[in-house]
C-alpha cells in the first residue's frame, strides 16, 4: 500500500499484520481523490474508521491542512501513528481512539470538517451506517462533503440531514457522496 499522488506520492504505508482491517485499495483511493480534486486543498478532514490511515494520509498528501483520524482498534490507531511518522506529517494529524458516532459526541461543539471520509466495515447494518451519517451531518462545515465507502451491493443510504449527490461503483465497492442540506 502506498500514497498515490501529491507531496507524499510513492510513500509506502505500513499494513496491518492481523485480520479484520480492509484497507481501501489504491484504485478506489485514486478514484475518490480524482473526484474530490482541488476541494481537498486546505480542507479540514475527518477520516472515520481510519484503519491504516491511508485515506487521511492521501488527503494530507494532496493538500489538506489537517486530518483527524478516528479508529476504535488501538492496534490500528498505533499503525496510523507509525504511518504519520513514516510520512513526516505527524503535526498535521490527530488520532482519536474511539468509535463513531460516539467520537462525534465527544468532539467540541464547534468542530466542523470540510470533508468527512467514512469507511465502516461492510457488515455494519443500514441502521448503524444511517446513525453514523446522521451524527456526521452536524459536524460538516458549510459546503462540506461526506463520502461513504460501502459494498457495491449496498443500497445508497439516505438520511434526512444529508443530500445524496453521487454514487460511483468500482469493483466490489462503492463511493457515496453527500452534501449538507444547506447546499
Amino acid at each position: 500500500m502506498r500514497v498515490i499522488a501529491g507531496a507524499l506520492k510513492g510513500r509506502r504505508l505500513e499494513s496491518p499484520r492481523w485480520a479484520g482491517l480492509r484497507p481501501t485499495s489504491d484504485r478506489l483511493r485514486e478514484t475518490l481523490f480524482d473526484v474530490l480534486g482541488e476541494g481537498v486543498v486546505g480542507a479540514v478532514v475527518l477520516d472515520g474508521f481510519a484503519g491504516t490511515g491511508a485515506l487521511g494520509l492521501e488527503a494530507l498528501s494532496r493538500g489538506a491542512s489537517t486530518v483527524v483520524f478516528v479508529e476504535r482498534d488501538r492496534r490500528a490507531a498505533a499503525l496510523i501513528g507509525t504511518n504519520l511518522d513514516r510520512c513526516g506529517v505527524r503535526a498535521r494529524g490527530a488520532i482519536v481512539t474511539g468509535a463513531l458516532p460516539r467520537a462525534f459526541a465527544r468532539a467540541a461543539p464547534g468542530d466542523r470538517f470540510d470533508l468527512i471520509l467514512l469507511d465502516p466495515p461492510y457488515a455494519y447494518s443500514d441502521a448503524a451506517v444511517g446513525a453514523i451519517l446522521s451524527a456526521a451531518a452536524p459536524r460538516l462545515a458549510p459546503g462540506g462533503r461526506v463520502v461513504l465507502e460501502c459494498a457495491r451491493r449496498s443500497a445508497s443510504r439516505e438520511v434526512p440531514e444529508l443530500t445524496l449527490r453521487r454514487r460511483i461503483a468500482s469493483g466490489d465497492s462503492a463511493l457515496v457522496f453527500y452534501g449538507g442540506q444547506s447546499l
